[in-house]
């Protein structure tokens, strides 16, 4: 059936009316603008009675591929590769014993609620997340932003996204044959991690030469058309050769980042970012199927605790390991516990993209993605209400 140009253009109208909508009540009240988003979509979606409000719900599912690369470039744009090597070797360990902890427990429960094998593997990446975001924004609030327990949190987190881009790159990858093997994730292992050397170690010589170049013509639209380039080719490379196109835009924004140029990227992306973001987590909401919901409950509160101990529990066990003081410990254990957030979303459509995944993993996902992330902000303030331990003196 032909598409109807001024539907679409309708049912874009619907999205921004209505996020905007959410996103007045949600900073009126207080709750992040994600979960806003999230319910504009369950409102308008055609899965919410009576009927739905778009008509080309594939439509918003095609934007929605837009919303990740400016999502995920954005995530990116955050990680020049000096900031990533100034990450002390206690983040980078405390950050792999918490994921990969996180992830092991979260495909256990997956399975033993009978789920079938790539089902879990996803929910457990996605619960594996802890929202940078999220954390940054409660802790600037806080004022604590600046304070050296803050470095080691945020420096966790920074591995994590890296973690799960990576993982979500490998699943994607090894969804295709439909069964996993060693032979097979080490093969997807390999393709993932010399992509991604490649793409650094060729693109860290070329892309910030390039953007700085851009950037140097005072044309804002050859700066843009640049940065959108890069954003772009990568993404679609990565997806050619069967990885995610989040792993591409990401590291797009890595190699952006590495240039002179970076402060000007933001400045130029913020809108494109703000926009297809809530473009892409509104669509998500629209085709959750939230009528699924009533069945798994139990399933839903049993994710959210495992997150919640599995995090807490290798996250303070990694870092007293690593001679973090049990106070500062406790802390960071606490911070990182709360689970969730965008990249959440995006592990739940790259699971639904490759159809490796059933229909009641995008609201499952959901939902565990708005309980966490309004949990998170309390989680935040009571591990920093905790008076922190002075620091041990040297031996």
């Amino acid at each position: 059936m032909p598409i109807n140009e001024v539907l679409v253009v309708q049912d874009l109208a619907i999205v921004m009316l209505v996020a905007l909508g959410m996103t007045l009540l949600f900073r009126a009240i207080h709750q992040p603008l994600l979960i806003g988003y999230i319910v504009a979509g369950m409102i308008i979606g055609p899965y919410t009675p009576p009927t739905s409000l778009v008509s080309y719900p594939d439509v918003l599912n095609a934007l929605a591929e837009l919303g990740i690369v400016f999502l995920l470039f954005a995530i990116g744009l955050e990680y020049p590769l000096a900031r990533l090597r100034s990450i002390g070797r206690k983040a980078l360990v405390i950050a792999l014993a918490e994921s990969l902890a996180t992830f092991a427990a979260g495909f256990a429960v997956g399975r033993a609620f009978g789920f079938p094998l790539y089902d879990s593997l996803f929910l457990a990446l996605a619960i594996s997340v802890t929202s940078t975001v999220i954390l940054s924004s409660v802790l600037q609030d806080l004022g604590v932003i600046l304070a050296p327990e803050t470095s080691l949190i945020l420096g966790i987190t920074v591995i994590e996204d890296v973690i799960t881009v990576t993982i979500l790159g490998i699943l994607q990858s090894t969804a295709s044959t439909g069964h996993l093997s060693l032979e097979l994730i080490a093969f997807s292992l390999a393709a993932v991690v010399i992509f991604i050397a490649g793409v650094l170690t060729i693109g860290s010589r070329t892309i910030p030469p390039l953007i700085d170049r851009a950037q140097r013509a005072h044309v804002h639209e050859i700066f843009l058309l640049a940065i959108l380039g890069v954003a772009f080719s990568l993404a679609i490379i990565s997806s050619l050769i069967g990885i995610s196109v989040a792993t591409g835009a990401f590291l797009a924004g890595v190699l952006v980042a590495e240039s002179g140029s970076q402060a000007a990227a933001h400045e130029v992306m913020a809108p494109l970012k703000e926009m297809f973001g809530a473009i892409f987590f509104v669509s998500m909401g629209a085709l959750m199927n939230i009528s699924l919901l009533p069945q798994y409950l139990v399933p839903i509160a049993g994710f959210i605790a495992v997150a919640f101990g599995a995090k807490l529990t290798s996250t303070y066990l990694a870092a007293r390991q690593q001679r973090v003081p049990p106070a500062d410990a406790r802390r960071a254990a606490i911070t990182v516990s709360a689970s969730g957030g965008e990249l959440s979303i995006v592990v739940a459509k790259g699971g639904t993209d490759v159809g490796a995944v059933g229909a009641f993993v995008l609201p499952f996902i959901g939902a565990l993605t708005i309980v966490t992330t309004l949990v998170a902000p309390y989680l935040v303030r009571y591990a920093w209400r905790r008076p922190a331990a002075p620091a041990a003196p040297p031996p």
